[in-house]
Formats: structure tokens, C-alpha cells, sequence
């Protein structure tokens, strides 16, 4: 049996861009990234987020607008290695009339019915009943603060809900 998918969305849970600008949340580094063409992007990323994510015992899986750049400019700085990621192709920033998030199909489409949680700072309840009418397997859809990104409190809930997937043992496996 495969390991939940946890899929990570950077700006909002792992980059709390929402802060106040001037100040930096404690235990967070900033990186200057030339995503696009322009200004670098400032970034703020706390480098024990990836341990503590990896610790949680789920197939970890980008779901940004960074995609592919994540892996460059995000994983080695939080302590990821390299993740598979959502390529969301055309369906990028598309919005929807039924107000669905553009991301959600492409996430159901890419979980194939496997379980999994998705950290992000833009689902709404439309996103959640789309979850429910579309995929077969358990789903978490947890919102983060972008004003201050991953805490305490959403590691909890993402190793309650992996034990939930996997009968009860919270132990990371292979």
C-alpha cells in the first residue's frame, strides 16, 4: 500500500508572504528568487519545515504556481529533496465559474484516488465539495495562514489525519 499524497503549495504555508513586510517571522531565512522575468521575489522560508514535513511519513508532491522552480529554489533551502509536482499546464491561475480553485481538479486528477492532504491558503468550501464529488479516498483540505504559514498546530493535523489513512500507526514507513 502506498503512502498518502501530501501536496504543498509555497506561497502562504511554506513562504508567509502575508506578513508584515518589514518583519521577518523568527526561524526564517529570505531568498531573493528570479522566478520571472523582473523583480526577484522575496521569500521567506524556515529550513525546519522540510525535516519536520518529511518526518510526517507522506509522498510529498509540489501544488504552486512554481512548479518545477520549486525544486530549485525552494527544496534546498527548507530541506527537501527533489518532489514531483502538479504541472498545471493551461489550467494555471484559470479561474472557474463554479468558483472552484484552479488547482483542485488538477490535484484530484494527479492523487488518481489515493488519499491526501493539501496545504494551501486559497481553498474555499466550493474546493472541498469538488474534493468530495470527484475523489473516491480520503482528502484533507487544510487552509494555512498566509500571514504566518506551517505551525505546531497544522503538523498535528496533518499527522492526525496520515494516521487516520494508515489505520492508526503514525510511524513514517519506507
Amino acid at each position: 500500500m502506498s503512502r498518502p499524497l501530501l501536496f504543498l503549495d509555497v506561497d502562504g504555508p511554506l513562504n508567509p508572504y502575508a506578513a508584515q513586510p518589514e518583519r521577518r517571522p523568527a526561524g526564517y531565512t529570505t531568498i531573493r528568487a528570479t522566478v520571472r522575468p523582473g523583480r526577484p521575489l522575496r521569500v521567506w522560508l524556515n529550513p525546519s519545515h522540510g525535516p519536520a514535513l518529511l518526518a510526517l511519513g507522506y509522498e510529498l508532491c509540489w501544488a504552486t504556481t512554481w512548479m518545477a522552480e520549486a525544486n530549485r529554489w525552494i527544496a534546498p533551502v527548507v530541506g527537501l529533496p527533489e518532489l514531483p509536482y502538479v504541472d498545471f499546464g493551461r489550467g494555471l491561475l484559470a479561474e472557474r465559474p463554479d468558483g472552484v480553485h484552479w488547482k483542485t481538479e488538477a490535484i484530484v486528477t494527479y492523487a488518481e484516488g489515493r488519499p491526501f492532504a493539501w496545504v494551501d491558503d486559497e481553498q474555499s468550501p466550493a474546493d472541498t465539495l469538488y474534493v468530495h464529488a470527484h475523489h473516491p479516498g480520503p482528502a484533507l483540505l487544510h487552509h494555512v495562514d498566509p500571514r504566518i504559514g506551517l505551525r505546531e498546530a497544522d503538523f498535528t493535523a496533518l499527522a492526525e489525519f496520515r494516521a487516520i489513512t494508515d489505520g492508526g500507526n503514525t510511524s513514517p514507513r519506507p
